[in-house]
């Protein structure tokens, strides 16, 4: 049975006469008799009764209206999904982000991307740096809003954010009233890290900051969000370095304090959004563009 079955007996469903269906459908009348009789075999039963005074529909035949009408629909939508999926008007997109995108800019490609594609459905999740990296190589993220200073082969890449580290301390630390500070000033005091298996990059990078000041920090407290590393600073029991988004959270407690006399390169905080170069998804592309145009802002 194709679907050209189902298009010539609604036709001749809805005539009950075999030259007028032939007409409507553009055929002569001998295909049309030979479809019907071909579809009649493949349900098993006759769907119309011939007679000298026409053409009518049996009970199977009246059955099968709805259901026939119901297939080719369905059809219908499948086809134009399918366009629309090819000219990336429709579908879905998972998108991967590390929690400070939030503060990032995220929000408005969102805003944007949605404004002018509401057909398109994405599906986010907060994941950290590494846990990204992985599920994009394993094609279960689109894309992704990454933190790391090192793109792995075979990834794309656009950089959305490059923010400064600055200090964190609780509101009541003798630090908390200087305008900036040393990095120095932070040693031999318990430091609060992003754990390295979140984000191995940026783990280091504090490390290594710390070392070039002179002092190796004791990571007291390794945790998986940078909003816990802030929360536990206004609690009084760590300092911190901390991506200088982290002041748009609002929390209370704590104090942001510029970090001097160290290179201002060696204290940037990179995002990037990252996907995969040979996917052949027009939806993502049309979701880079609005990403392209809220990072140029």
């Amino acid at each position: 049975m194709e679907l050209r079955h189902l298009r010539y007996f609604l036709a001749l469903s809805e005539e009950l006469h075999f030259g007028r269906a032939a007409q409507r459908l553009g055929l002569s009348q001998p295909p049309l008799s030979v479809a019907v009789q071909q579809l009649e075999a493949a349900v098993g039963a006759p769907l119309f009764i011939r007679s000298s005074r026409g053409v009518q529909l049996t009970a199977a035949g009246q059955a099968f209206v709805p259901a026939a009408r119901a297939v080719l629909e369905r059809a219908a939508q499948a086809l134009a999904e399918a366009r629309d999926v090819a000219v990336g008007e429709a579908g879905s997109l998972r998108i991967g982000f590390a929690g400070t995108m939030l503060y990032r800019g995220l929000p408005r490609m969102l805003q944007r991307f949605q404004a002018e594609h509401p057909r398109l459905k994405i599906l986010l999740r907060e994941l950290s740096s590494s846990e990204q990296l992985l599920e994009l190589q394993h094609d279960r993220l689109d894309a992704g809003f990454v933190h790391t200073t090192q793109v792995p082969a075979g990834l794309s890449q656009i950089l959305v954010s490059s923010q400064a580290f600055v200090a964190c301390v609780s509101a009541a630390h003798p630090l908390a009233r200087q305008r900036s500070i040393p990095l120095q000033a932070l040693a031999d005091q318990p430091f609060a890290l992003v754990a390295r298996a979140v984000s191995p990059d940026y783990h280091s990078r504090i490390l290594m900051l710390c070392g070039a000041a002179g002092f190796t920090p004791e990571p007291a407290h390794e945790l998986q969000h940078w909003l816990s590393v802030v929360s536990l600073v206004g609690q009084g029991l760590a300092v911190a370095l901390v991506p200088a988004a982290m002041q748009q959270a609002g929390m209370a407690g704590v104090v942001f304090l510029p970090v001097k006399g160290t290179r201002k390169d060696w204290l940037r905080y990179e995002t990037h959004c990252l996907w995969k170069a040979d996917q052949d998804q027009p939806a993502l592309d049309l979701f880079l563009t609005a990403v392209r145009q809220v990072a140029a802002t």
